[in-house]
C-alpha cells in the first residue's frame, strides 16, 4: 500500500549553508591527537566491512584482505566480494525502496544528509579522516580537506542547492496557474565512485538520493574502509533501507548487469575516461532495453596544466606547482602533471622548487611530518616507475629533481620532476596519476604558439592554472585555453576546489562537465512535470478570428 506522509503547510528554509573550516591539526591540538588514535586503533584491529544490501549487512564465503598501501604487509580490514546475485539484490532492493522514498517530503530527505554532515563535523571527524588515512594513504591535511570537510560542505551545499531548484518556478497568466514539479528519475540509479577522494564516495549517491532516487553503490575496492564509515553515518542519520545499496562486486560485470535492466535510469561516475567510455557504449548498445533515457554524468580523467608567464612570480610558481603536482601523492584527477615555463625566469623556478622539494618528507601518514604518503596500490607504483625509468632513458628528458622509488615496505614514489625538450614527450600528454611532474622550457617569443601546445597537447580538459602579473596575458591565455580546463585558475594551483565557490568538473575526454558541488549537478537527478491549471476554461471551440 502507498505510503502517505503527512504534508507540512511550512515554505521550510534549510539552513545556509557555510563552507566547514579546516581544522589545522597542529602539536598538541585536540584534532591531532584525536585522528592519530583513531588512526592506530584501526591500524590495531581488523575492521570487518560488510556490504549493504536493503539496509542488511550481506557477508560472502569470498573475504578479501585490505591492505595498508604505506605498509603492504600489514591487513587492517576484510571486505566481503559479492556476486552477480548480489547486484540483482541490490538493484530489487533499490526499486523496492524506491516510492517510499520518492513520497517523502523532500525537506525530510535533507534533514537526513543534514544530520549526517553534522555527524562528520562532530563525533565522526576523527573516524572518517583515520579510516581515509589508513586505506587511502593521506597525511592529515589531506583527509580533512577532503573526507570532512568537503564531504560535510557537499552535504549541506546540496541541501541549499535542492531547495532553490524546489523553489525555481514558472510564471503564470490570468487565470492559469503554472508550476512544475521536480520528480526523481523513474528507475534506479548507479554511482561507481573512486578511491582518491572519500567525499566524491559519499557525494555521489547522496547527491542523487537527496533529490528522490534510490541507488545502487560500487565503491572503489582501494576505498572499502572509508565507504564503511560513510554508510555507518547514513544509517545513524536515519537513511531508510534500500535508499543507497553498498556493493563490492566485479566492475565490468556489474556494469553489463546494471546497464542491461530496463529500469537503470542514471549513472554518476568518477574513475578512468576508459572505464566511462566503455560504460556509455554499454548504455547505447541497451538503449531499446530502458523504460527511459538513462541520465549520464561522468567526471573521468586529467592532464592538468600549469602555464606562467614571464611577468609571473617565480617563488609563486614554483610553490604552485609543488603543491598542485605532490600533494597526495598527484593522485588528484586536478593534480598539476605538466607545466610551461619561459626561459627568462626558469632559473628561479627551478631553484625555489629544489629548495622546498628538499625539505619536503615522505612517509607514512601516522607521521604528520610527512607531506608525501605512499601511492594506492601495485598498480599505481609500477606505473609511476615506468615512467621515471622512462626519462632517465630517454634523451628527450631528464630527471631534474626525485625519481627514487622504493615498494620494499609500502609504495612509495619520491616527488619527481621530468625536465623534457620535446613538448609531445610521453609524460607530457598521457594521465600518469602519481607523484611526477613533467616541465617544458618555452622560449618567451614563444607564448602564443606555447598557448596553442597546450590547448592541443592532451585529451583531457579538467583543469589548468596561469602564473600571471600581466593583465593582457592574463586575458589572452583565458580566451585561448577556455576549452582546455572546465576549472581555470589564476595564479593559483589547479587543485583544491571548494563546495558551493568553485563548481567542479571537465569537458573534453574529461567527462560531462556536470559540475559537482552545484546546482548544475543536482538536476541532472530530476525529472521535470509542468502542471497548467486553468482556473475559467473555455466552452466553445471558436476563437475570436473565427468571428
Amino acid at each position: 500500500m502507498q505510503q502517505i506522509y503527512f504534508m507540512s503547510n511550512a515554505i521550510s528554509i534549510v539552513p545556509h549553508p557555510v563552507n566547514e573550516p579546516v581544522l589545522s591539526y597542529a602539536p598538541g591540538t585536540k584534532e591531532r591527537e584525536a585522528v592519530l588514535a583513531a588512526y592506530k586503533e584501526f591500524c590495531n584491529s581488523t575492521t570487518d566491512i560488510p556490504m549493504y544490501i536493503g539496509g542488511k549487512e550481506i557477508r560472502t564465503e569470498d573475504v578479501r584482505n585490505v591492505i595498508s598501501p604505506q605498509d603492504k604487509n600489514h591487513r587492517f580490514a576484510n571486505y566481503y566480494y559479492g556476486t552477480e546475485e548480489h547486484v540483482e539484490m541490490a538493484i530489487a532492493s533499490a526499486l523496492q525502496a524506491k516510492s517510499k522514498w520518492a513520497a517523502m517530503p523532500w525537506e525530510q530527505r535533507c534533514a537526513i544528509f543534514l544530520k549526517a554532515a553534522e555527524l562528520f563535523a562532530g563525533p565522526y571527524r576523527a573516524k572518517i579522516n583515520a579510516a581515509t588515512m589508513v586505506g587511502q594513504s593521506k597525511n592529515v591535511h589531506q583527509a580533512e580537506i577532503d573526507s570532512a570537510c568537503e564531504l560535510i560542505d557537499f552535504l549541506r551545499f546540496n541541501a541549499h542547492f535542492a531547495a532553490e531548484i524546489y523553489k525555481e518556478q514558472p510564471v503564470s497568466d490570468d487565470a492559469i496557474w503554472n508550476r512544475v514539479e521536480y520528480r526523481p528519475l523513474e528507475g534506479f540509479c548507479f554511482a561507481v565512485t573512486p578511491f582518491n577522494f572519500t567525499a566524491i564516495s559519499g557525494n555521489l549517491p547522496a547527491s542523487m538520493a537527496l533529490m528522490g532516487n534510490t541507488v545502487v553503490w560500487k565503491p572503489s575496492d582501494k576505498q572499502t574502509l572509508s565507504a564503511k564509515v560513510i554508510m555507518d553515518v547514513f544509517q545513524e542519520a536515519g537513511l531508510p533501507d534500500g535508499v543507497i545499496n553498498m556493493i563490492f562486486t566485479d566492475g565490468k560485470k556489474t556494469a553489463e548487469q546494471v546497464m542491461s535492466h530496463k529500469d537503470f535510469a542514471g549513472l554518476h561516475f568518477t574513475g578512468s575516461t576508459d572505464v566511462f567510455r566503455n560504460m556509455w557504449s554499454l548504455i547505447g548498445q541497451n538503449i531499446n532495453t530502458y523504460k527511459t533515457y538513462p541520465r549520464i554524468v561522468g567526471e573521468t580523467g586529467g592532464k592538468d596544466f600549469v602555464l606562467a608567464h614571464n611577468s609571473a612570480d617565480p617563488s609563486q610558481v614554483a610553490t604552485g606547482l609543488v603543491r598542485g603536482a605532490f600533494e597526495y601523492q598527484g593522485q588528484k584527477c586536478s593534480a598539476a602533471s605538466r607545466g610551461y615555463i619561459p626561459r627568462s625566469i626558469w632559473e628561479q623556478v627551478k631553484t625555489e622548487m629544489k629548495r622546498q622539494l628538499e625539505e619536503i618528507k615522505v612517509g607514512s601518514p601516522e607521521d604528520p611530518q610527512n607531506f608525501v604518503n605512499a601511492v594506492i596500490d601495485q598498480g599505481a607504483f609500477d606505473r609511476c616507475k615506468s615512467y621515471i625509468d622512462l626519462a632517465k632513458n630517454d634523451p628527450d628528458a631528464e630527471i631534474l629533481f626525485g625519481g627514487k622509488y622504493d615498494d620494499s615496505v609500502g609504495f612509495f614514489v619520491h616527488p619527481t620532476v621530468i625536465l623534457t625538450k620535446n613538448p609531445n614527450f610521453k609524460s607530457m600528454w598521457e594521465e600518469i596519476f602519481g607523484p611526477i611532474l613533467t616541465l617544458y622550457v618555452y622560449d618567451d617569443e614563444e607564448w602564443k604558439n606555447t598557448l596553442q601546445l597546450i590547448d592541443n597537447t592532451s585529451i583531457y580538459a579538467l583543469t589548468g592554472a596561469i602564473f600571471s602579473r600581466c593583465r593582457y596575458a592574463t586575458v589572452e591565455a583565458s580566451k585561448a585555453l577556455e576549452n582546455a580546463a572546465g576549472n581555470f585558475y589564476i595564479n593559483d594551483k589547479p587543485t583544491g576546489a571548494v563546495v558551493g565557490q568553485q563548481p567542479f568538473g571537465g569537458a573534453r575526454a574529461s567527462g560531462t562537465n556536470d559540475k559537482a558541488g552545484s546546482k548544475m549537478n543536482l538536476l541532472r537527478w530530476v525529472s521535470v512535470r509542468t502542471i497548467k491549471e486553468t482556473f475559467l476554461s473555455p466552452k466553445d471551440y471558436k476563437y475570436p478570428f473565427l468571428g
